[in-house]
C-alpha cells in the first residue's frame, strides 16, 4: 500500500482466474502509479490450473485473496469490497495494463462532483497501442428491447474526439466508485456471475439518482479476450442466460414485454438455426440452457444483498462467500 493523507485512498480491486502471468503484467504495470495513496487487491476465483502464490510472492504488498470457490465476476469483486479500506474503489480486469497517471483524473472527477456514482476511464485495444485503437470512450442508453447498448469510439482511431462526458453505459473492465454509496445502491449483482452484472450495477446507481462519466483525460489498455474466448459455450451461456436476467431485473411495463418478445421471436430462432447449419452443437446446448434457466428461475432474483457497515468492518447481508487472505 502507497500512503498519503492528503490524497483519498484508492483500492484496486482485481480478478485472477487461470491467468498469474497476466496478472503479474497488469501489476508491474501499477507499479508505476504516480497516484500516492493506493492499495492493491486481487482476488483469486479458486483457479484450478495455476499458482496464483505467486503474485504475493513477486508483488508483496498486493492483497492477495483466495477463494475457495469460483464466485465469478460479481462475486470476486465482492469479496475485494469486504476486504477493501479506500474511500474509492476502482474494480479493473486483470488483463489490462495503466497509464502512470491514470488514477488522478478519476479520482478528480468524483471530488470535484458529488453527483457522480460510477466513472470508467479511456480504453484503448492493447495491442493497438501505438496506433490507439479504442474500445471505449462513453456508451449510449440501454436498448431494452434487445437488451444492449452500444460503446462510443469502438473500433475508431483516438484522436481526441471524445472529450469528458456524461454517459448511459460504463464498461466493466474499469469502473471506479465511492464506497459510500454502496450502503445505498447495493454491491456487485451476484446473480449473473459473468457478463451484464456492470450493466445492471448502472442501472441502480441511475435508478438512485447518480451520474455516470466517461473520463478520457485517464487511459487504459485492454488485452481483450485473453480470460474468455469468442463465442464459448460459457460466453453464449451467460450472454443468452443474464440478458433475459436483466430484462426481468430492470425493465418494466410496456419494456419487458417488447424485450423478451424480440428475444423469443427474433433472437432466439436466428442464433438457433445458424448453430445447426454451422454444426456448433455445444453452442446450441448453451443457449438452449441460458433460456432454461430463466424458465426454472421464473421468480424472484430481483434484489441485490446490501452493503452494511458497523464499526470498522463490512459484511455483505445472506453472503456466504469462503476465501483466505494473505
Amino acid at each position: 500500500m502507497n500512503i498519503d493523507k492528503n490524497y483519498p485512498l484508492v483500492s484496486l480491486i482485481s480478478i485472477n482466474y487461470n491467468q498469474s502471468g497476466v496478472t503479474l503484467e497488469f501489476l508491474e504495470s501499477l507499479s508505476k502509479l504516480t497516484y500516492p495513496n493506493y492499495e492493491v487487491i486481487v482476488i483469486d476465483n479458486a483457479s484450478p490450473n495455476d499458482t496464483p502464490d505467486i503474485i504475493k510472492t513477486k508483488y508483496p504488498n498486493t492483497i492477495l485473496i483466495k477463494s475457495e470457490t469460483n464466485l465469478g465476476f460479481a462475486g470476486g469483486n465482492n469479496i475485494g469490497i469486504i476486504n477493501s479500506k479506500g474511500k474509492y474503489l476502482l474494480f479493473i480486469n486483470n488483463d489490462t495494463e495503466v497509464e502512470p497517471d491514470f488514477l488522478e483524473p478519476l479520482v478528480d472527477a468524483f471530488e470535484s462532483d458529488s453527483t457522480l456514482g460510477m466513472v470508467s476511464p479511456k480504453i484503448i485495444f492493447h495491442h493497438s497501442k501505438s496506433e490507439r485503437l479504442m474500445q471505449y470512450a462513453g456508451g449510449s442508453e440501454i436498448n431494452y428491447t434487445k437488451g444492449t447498448g452500444h460503446f462510443y469510439g469502438y473500433g475508431e482511431i483516438d484522436k481526441g474526439q471524445y472529450n469528458t462526458t456524461y454517459t448511459n453505459l460504463i464498461h466493466g473492465a474499469a469502473v471506479m466508485v465511492p464506497r459510500e454509496l454502496m450502503k445505498t445502491v447495493g454491491v456487485w449483482p451476484d446473480v449473473y456471475f459473468l457478463y451484464y452484472e456492470e450493466i445492471d450495477w448502472s442501472e441502480h446507481f441511475k435508478k438512485s439518482g447518480y451520474k455516470l462519466k466517461y473520463i478520457s483525460e485517464s487511459t487504459i489498455y485492454h488485452k481483450e479476450s485473453i480470460s474468455i474466448g469468442k463465442a464459448t459455450p460459457l460466453r453464449v451461456f451467460y450472454m443468452n442466460r443474464n440478458r433475459q436476467l436483466f430484462i426481468r431485473r430492470n425493465a418494466s411495463g410496456f419494456n419487458t414485454i417488447t424485450a423478451l418478445l424480440y428475444f423469443y421471436i427474433a433472437s432466439v430462432p436466428k442464433s438457433t438455426f445458424y448453430f445447426l447449419f454451422k454444426k456448433k452443437f455445444d453452442l446450441l446446448s448453451a443457449l438452449w440452457r441460458g433460456i432454461v434457466w430463466n424458465i426454472i428461475h421464473i421468480r424472484g432474483l430481483k434484489q441485490n444483498p446490501l452493503l452494511i457497515e458497523k464499526d470498522d468492518d463490512i459484511k455483505i447481508v445472506n453472503s456466504t462467500y469462503k476465501y483466505t487472505k494473505l
